[in-house]
């Protein structure tokens, strides 16, 4: 089958190749692929910046598709169920094996496109906000709030009755943020009006820091990211006069008691409902999937970014032809 294989040496891009066919285990759906988004964290992985956690590694983390043939346990998704699903890895692909557990069920209301812009940074906000606590009546600073998941975070916040004060560094995309729900919108934290109950961090640098200063005390600060690539210094002496008993918490989204699939299925009902907005920057076609990687490290993309596919009909699948 075409994927999108990583180009060793070519500064961190893809091109289309052949890749062997997907392999489900017992538990595993096979998904034809509509759709799929490009996350930051992914150009990391494909310039080395983070571990790619296994050889033969290709990207792809979140995808829109049809399942062709469900998880041979009896779990997830029948055939011919469209879905949105956040698979591990090698989504982005003409097909992909998925865990049961980490699809869930398209109504006919969300395409694909709107459904590829949803796993991992709205996973990410739910699960942010939860660390969180409950934000009814609270104020919260947000930075990094460009990006996929600033919007969802904002959008989600907002209408849970928090006080979003979002940090962005371009006017428009401020102005979507207010549109979202943001009581206000700042070029960075140190122009921020604390202090905050609850601060959430995805900077890192001095944005950190600076976000730590506005926290009220016994204030929760969520470190959710390091966008910046720069590690962080702190003083615990400024603690003294400002956040007092203020609290650090490190965030890793994997790591919840809840499936992917109920997340997903969440995230779907909120969409179709009209309460979750996606904020979609770019839409290509899967042949533009390096210059929406370059976008992306250059940061001209606000949301997220989508590239379509075209399935085929049909395909031959171990000697069995499946429709698609």
């Amino acid at each position: 089958m075409r994927a999108q294989l990583p180009v060793a040496d070519a500064g961190g891009t893809v091109r289309i190749g052949e890749a062997p066919e997907p392999v489900p285990a017992d538990d595993e759906a096979l998904v034809a692929v509509e759709a799929y988004s490009v996350n930051r964290g992914e150009t990391f992985q494909l310039d080395g910046r983070l571990d790619r956690r296994w050889p033969g590694w290709r990207p792809g983390k979140d995808v829109a598709g049809t399942v062709v043939r469900a998880a041979a346990d009896g779990t997830g998704p029948a055939a011919g169920t469209r879905v949105v699903a956040h698979p591990p890895a090698y989504g982005w692909a003409e097909r992909v094996a998925v865990p049961a557990h980490s699809l869930a069920p398209l109504p006919d209301g969300v395409d694909a496109v709107t459904a590829a812009a949803l796993p991992l940074a709205g996973i990410t906000a739910l699960r942010l906000l939860r660390a969180a606590g409950p934000v009814a009546g609270r104020r919260v600073l947000l930075t990094g709030a460009s990006g996929g998941v600033g919007h969802y975070v904002t959008e989600l916040a907002a209408s849970s009755g928090a006080e979003v004060t979002a940090v962005s560094a371009t006017r428009e995309r401020g102005a979507r943020l207010l549109e979202l729900g943001a009581e206000a919108v700042v070029t960075s934290p140190q122009d921020a009006e604390g202090p905050y109950d609850v601060v959430l961090e995805s900077v890192g640098g001095d944005s950190l820091p600076a976000a730590l200063a506005r926290l009220a005390p016994g204030g929760l600060l969520v470190w959710f990211g390091q966008a910046s690539r720069t590690p962080v210094t702190l003083d615990f002496f400024d603690f003294f006069g400002g956040p007092a008993q203020a609290r650090i918490a490190h965030f890793d989204y994997t790591r919840a008691d809840t499936t992917y699939a109920s997340e997903l299925a969440t995230l779907v009902r909120l969409v179709a409902g009209g309460r979750l907005h996606p904020e979609i920057g770019s839409v290509r076609d899967w042949a533009r999937t390096g210059d929406t990687v370059a976008d992306i490290r250059a940061r001209r993309v606000r949301g997220n970014a989508v590239l379509t596919a075209s399935p085929a009909t049909s395909l031959t699948i171990a000697g069995e032809v499946v429709t698609v």
